[in-house]
């Protein structure tokens, strides 16, 4: 069984939507293993996006992800990772298709409702820098 790491962002929460996507990400039969809600430091936040840190939108990016409470989880089931990748559509919300957590709800480029883990070697890091207090399992 494999495991990714996902978080609903500030306007999934604001929004009211948290419900409604875990129950599609249950539906799909991953189960979820750990969650917990809170705002993200800014530098955890910088350290999370540092991938991209030389895009002339990462400051807006990183005072988005911080604005307010999000739920992180760790899921697991087979193929979760591309399970929840293809399930949040594409990053841009006005190209994500219908059908597609993005693609359904979404409404901005970056402020797109959700992230995930996009490799197994992303996920262990993920679940490791918003999880610590989680033990390999």
């Amino acid at each position: 069984m494999e495991k990714t790491f996902i978080i609903l962002k500030p306007d999934a929460v604001e929004r009211k939507l948290v419900g409604e996507i875990i129950s599609r990400l249950e539906r799909k039969n991953l189960n979820l293993l750990h969650m917990k809600v809170e705002t993200i430091p800014k530098d955890i936040a910088q350290k999370h996006y540092e991938h991209v840190k030389d895009i002339p939108i990462f400051g807006e990016m990183i005072e988005y992800i911080t604005s307010g409470p999000v739920v992180m989880m760790i899921v697991q089931g087979e193929q979760a990772i591309n399970t929840v990748r293809t399930m949040m559509g594409k990053t841009s919300s006005f190209e994500a298709l219908p059908g597609t957590i993005r693609g359904d709800y979404g409404a901005h480029r970056y402020k797109n409702l959700i992230h995930a883990s996009d490799s197994p070697e992303s996920a262990a890091v993920e679940i490791q820098r918003f999880f610590p207090e989680i033990k390999d399992e």
